[in-house]
């Protein structure tokens, strides 16, 4: 098991053993993963306030514009069951392999609509390599559609 606790006052905290549950879970949810291309099944686990745990994979396309993210189907998922922005806590990562990584720029963009600046995203490898970030490390400059533009 894998195990950490947030203890930074500006993140939002979870405690170990729910750490390690939605570690098991995006470890779980990389294994549904179709990635015939990149041969990199990534799995994210997605904490919504309510407690419920929204999981993701990576779906690769032959036209690599086409593939969706582990933690944008996440996302996806929790939307369609009715949640919305500002209703998650955060979101645990799992990448093959001994790196760490982290999400790339759509996904970034998209989480920051979704998490609250203080949200933490960890990332961790197939080998317990593990990083943490809060949504404002990762994008500090998100671009935000002004209320009034909003449909």
């Amino acid at each position: 098991m894998i195990g950490i606790m947030v203890m930074n006052l500006f993140m939002k905290t979870i405690s170990e053993s729910l750490f390690d549950t939605l570690f098991e879970a995006a470890k779980g949810a990389s294994g549904n993963a179709y990635a015939p291309y990149s041969r990199f099944p990534v799995g994210a686990a997605l904490l919504a306030d309510s407690g419920d745990i929204y999981i993701g994979c990576n779906v690769e396309n032959a036209s690599f514009g086409l593939t969706n993210c582990a933690e944008r189907a996440a996302i996806f998922s929790a939307v369609a069951d009715g949640c919305g922005p500002g209703d998650f806590q955060t979101l645990v990562i799992y990448t093959p392999g001994d790196v760490s990584h982290p999400p790339c720029g759509a996904c970034r963009q998209v989480l920051s609509e979704f998490l609250s600046a203080e949200s933490v995203v960890y990332s961790v490898s197939e080998f317990g390599k593990t990083r943490k970030w809060t949504m404002a490390e990762l994008l500090p400059d998100s671009f935000i559609l002004p209320e009034k533009e909003r449909v």
